[in-house]
């Protein structure tokens, strides 16, 4: 199963099926977006206790799209020193 990392933490994977993908995301985020987007994210039962939701590629709008769950991923997985070397990848600003 190919993973993707970011300062030796995984931030991606790909599992054996291919047709979804893994990336990190808070508990209390990715229920709601479980709920509010079932036929698009959903939780794998062996990683019902961690950070982790799965993305159906299929249901993925586009690249742009799939672009921003794998950059928010990254971000929550890369140590500060390259938040800051990629501002364009950096964390979201409060409004």
């Amino acid at each position: 199963m190919p993973t993707f990392r970011v300062a030796g933490k995984m931030f991606a994977t790909l599992p054996e099926e291919e047709t979804s993908i893994a990336v990190r995301c808070p508990k209390e985020e990715r229920d709601e977006l479980v709920l509010a987007e079932p036929e698009k994210f959903w939780i794998a039962d062996h990683e019902a206790q961690f950070a982790w939701v799965r993305v159906r590629l299929v249901a993925v709008e586009d690249e742009a799209e799939l672009r921003d769950i794998l950059a928010d991923s990254w971000r929550q997985a890369a140590p500060p020193r390259l938040l800051d070397a990629y501002p364009e990848l950096g964390l979201p600003t409060a409004e």
